[in-house]
């Protein structure tokens, strides 16, 4: 265990000891890295920071207090949190900065080391993280211990807490609750965390510990909460979505969820992140047929199996649990079912051993599925897996990876541009998005399409956009289907 001040114990101490302090850490800023789910985290803790009486900065420059919310599922991502924490520490030299999420959590005291860092809250304690925030930030540092936590003064780099449990004990999902005022028009709502699986290339366990699922009634009250409040889209996001409700009792499936979500609200779209190949049950097939469909689909008509290699033998060598043709299977039914749906896929380049010919595998697999898009990324060793000695022992030249890329990057490219222009000519259901200008509005269609719609309408509508380009650029352009509707938002802007 890494810990070096505690957080649980009596909070509310904590709290009430800081609010006349307060005005000294009225604004805070908090940046964002990797997935949904750790979007998903940031939105939270925000949230809590604003039911303590702070409000977001404006600027960078202007905050009190920076609140770093790292990914470490890559050493880019490693990087790029660092050059972050110089840039803030730079612009803002005033301001306290703290570390969270998984670089925060797979190497505290490193980070707690780097030059700016205020403090240091791994994933163990985000639940936890807006109490100490406003501790840190109003000057309190005699944070009470609870009686399960042993501080450890020497885990300390240069008098930086380091708030970190590497057995979760603190990472209870119903401490960092659902932001339903989130400040933007699609959140994440995160209904499970952590992953049991033990990919050869993966740090995620490590970084977030095993499957936890939040419980049915929170799912569906916050869903409500959010569709009661006047939200069109809300995305279900997770570390390894589809083993929802497998570490309850009693044991439930995500396909319950939801279906439980979508009979018991009043949520106008719900849009599913990524789900294991394998988890693409019958069940979770049968809702999409049933609700993906029509003008206003409620369940957005978008599959994004992760599949990181078309090669068998790769597949093996990084423990994944499905076979290429298992995986074909799932893509072949999901379109059949859903002839519009975007289906995605993650796909890795560059893992140990990956040969020419191997890499010639992949493609030809990745060639012959449906996708609509690719979400591309070179292998990264990451420390204390399996894969940080398969590389060492069958590294891949730098300048295979980079043709490997090229090449599927235009594969991709080419079947992207191949699904928008199916769509040139018909109406598609959308919801609108922040920033948009007088004469353009950004949306997001159900199926996962980038369109721009001619005059300017408020963000968070669901609206249907007649499309009039069509594959010659990556954002769809059209106007609005409803002429009056087109009218009444002119006369409001």
């Amino acid at each position: 265990m890494y810990l070096a001040m505690g957080l649980s114990g009596n909070r509310s101490t904590v709290v009430c000891s800081c609010v006349d302090k307060l005005k000294r850490v009225e604004a805070y800023h908090v940046e964002n890295f990797g997935c949904r789910a750790s979007r998903s985290d940031g939105e939270a803790i925000a949230a809590g920071l604003r039911g303590k009486g702070l409000t977001e900065a404006t600027t960078l420059d202007s905050a009190h207090l920076i609140i770093v919310n790292t990914c470490s599922v890559t050493a880019e991502a490693d990087r790029t949190a660092r050059a972050f924490i110089r840039r803030a520490r730079r612009l803002n030299p005033g301001a306290k900065i703290v570390v969270t999420g998984c670089y925060a959590q797979r190497v505290p005291q490193e980070v707690a080391a780097l030059e700016g860092v205020d403090a240091v809250i791994g994933n163990s304690h985000k639940g936890l993280a807006a109490d100490g925030i406003v501790s840190l930030g109003s000057g309190i540092s005699d944070a009470p211990h609870g009686p399960d936590i042993v501080p450890v003064s020497s885990l300390t780099r240069r008098g930086i807490p380091i708030y970190v449990d590497e057995a979760f004990a603190h990472s209870e999902l119903s401490t960092l609750p659902f932001a339903a005022d989130a400040h933007q028009t699609r959140p994440n709502l995160k209904i499970q965390d952590g992953c049991g699986n033990r990919c050869s290339f993966c740090i995620i366990p490590t970084t977030r510990g095993p499957s936890r699922s939040v419980p049915l009634e929170t799912c569906i009250e916050d869903a409500r909460r959010f569709a009661d409040g006047g939200g069109q889209e809300l995305v279900l996001s997770g570390i390894n979505l589809g083993r929802w409700g497998r570490d309850l009792s009693p044991t439930q499936s995500f396909a319950v969820l939801v279906a439980a979500i979508l009979s018991r609200t009043e949520l106008p779209r719900l849009r599913i992140s990524s789900v294991e190949p394998m988890d693409w049950t019958p069940a979770l097939l049968a809702l999409f047929r049933e609700h993906a469909t029509g003008r206003h689909p409620r369940l957005a008509p978008h599959a994004h199996l992760p599949l990181q290699s078309g090669s068998d033998t790769i597949l093996r060598r990084m423990h994944r649990r499905y076979r290429p043709w298992h995986y074909a299977e799932r893509t072949a039914a999901i379109r059949a079912a859903l002839p519009d749906a975007a289906i995605g896929a993650d796909v890795m380049v560059g893992f140990p051993g990956e040969t020419d010919g191997l890499f010639k595998e992949s493609y030809k697999f990745i060639a012959a599925q449906p996708f609509t898009y690719l979400h591309l990324f070179p292998f990264s060793a990451r420390p204390g897996t399996p894969g940080w000695e398969l590389h060492r022992e069958h590294p891949v030249p730098a300048e295979a990876v980079a043709e490997r890329m090229a090449a599927l990057r235009a594969l991709a490219e080419g079947k992207a541009s191949a699904f928008r222009g199916r769509f040139e000519g018909r109406d598609l259901s959308a919801v609108t998005l922040e920033g948009g200008t007088a004469v353009r509005t950004p949306a997001l269609s159900a199926n996962f399409l980038k369109v721009e719609i001619a005059g300017a309408i408020p963000a968070n509508r669901m609206v249907e956009a007649s499309i009039s380009s069509g594959s010659g650029a990556a954002v769809l352009s059209g106007r609005l289907a409803n002429e009056s509707l087109s009218a009444a938002f002119a006369s409001k802007s």
